[in-house]
This record gives C-alpha cells, sequence and structure tokens, in this order.
C-alpha cells in the first residue's frame, strides 16, 4: 500500500515521501497513529496544505524565538548561594536554579532548553547558551556571588 508520510520516520523516510508499505502497517499503525495518509491525488492536496501551515507555524515560532533572543541576550542574572571559607559552594547551580531565576525575571524558560554542560561548582560570571527554537539561541550572564553573612 502506498502512503505519503507527514513526518519523518527512520528506516522508513522522511515527510512528504511516497513509500510503500505493508498494508497492515500502514492501517494499524501509521494511518492510525496520524503518521501518514494514503496515498491519492486528494491526500496529496491535503498533504501540501498541512505542509504550508507547518511552514507558517514554524516561521511564527522562529520570529517569537528571536524577538526573545533579543530580550534575554541582555539579561543579567543572579545566583546568591551559600560558600564555604574556601570560597567553594555548597551544593552547585543547576539547570532547575538558573530556570527559576528566570522565572523570577519574568520569562518562561523551560529548563531543557538551558544548555551547560555540568553544574556550576565556582564564583563567578558564566555565559549561558539557551535555546530557544532550532535556528535561534540566545546567551544570558549569570552571576554566581556569596551570600552575605
Amino acid at each position: 500500500m502506498k502512503v505519503i508520510l507527514l513526518e519523518n520516520i527512520e528506516k522508513l523516510g522522511k515527510e512528504g515521501d511516497v513509500v510503500d508499505v505493508a498494508s497492515g502497517y500502514a492501517r494499524n499503525y501509521l494511518i492510525l497513529k496520524k503518521k501518514a495518509l494514503v496515498s491519492s491525488p486528494g491526500n496529496m492536496k491535503k498533504f501540501e496544505e498541512i505542509k504550508k501551515m507547518k511552514s507558517v507555524q514554524y516561521m511564527k515560532s522562529k520570529e517569537e524565538a528571536e524577538k526573545l533572543a533579543e530580550k534575554l541576550d541582555t539579561l543579567s542574572i543572579t545566583a546568591v548561594v551559600k560558600v564555604d571559607e574556601n570560597e567553594r559552594l555548597y551544593g552547585s547551580v543547576t539547570l532547575p536554579d538558573i530556570s527559576e531565576l528566570l522565572r523570577k525575571e519574568g520569562y518562561e524558560i523551560d529548563k531543557k532548553k538551558i544548555i551547560i554542560d555540568e553544574p556550576i561548582k565556582s564564583l563567578g560570571v558564566y555565559t549561558i547558551p539557551i535555546r530557544l527554537h532550532e535556528e535561534v539561541q540566545a546567551t544570558i550572564k549569570l552571576w554566581v556571588v556569596s551570600e552575605v553573612v
């Protein structure tokens, strides 16, 4: 049975490809899970409309991400942490901590979008990248300072 793929499927094809698969696989999985349409002229037109809608949504989300990136690029946040006499942190500054600091500044950024290789364990100024969109990345400054006793 020939189907039009509505999304990329590993070892089968990319979005928009017309592939020949077993009819049971097509009916019971691909079509049922809305991953494909039966190949026909009408469905090709329907696929083109879906593709246009996705393109518009993609561009709109990219524009919103670019606007947010402009704001975030100028943002500087401060994490106040407890340190010992050697200025080593008790614990560390992690993704949820950074996400919470951003939330307090009025930005709802999911911790999965924040990119740090490992938790921050020393005082200083850090540049933290944030992936807002697959094509848009912002950077913020994070100041890690000791708590005044």
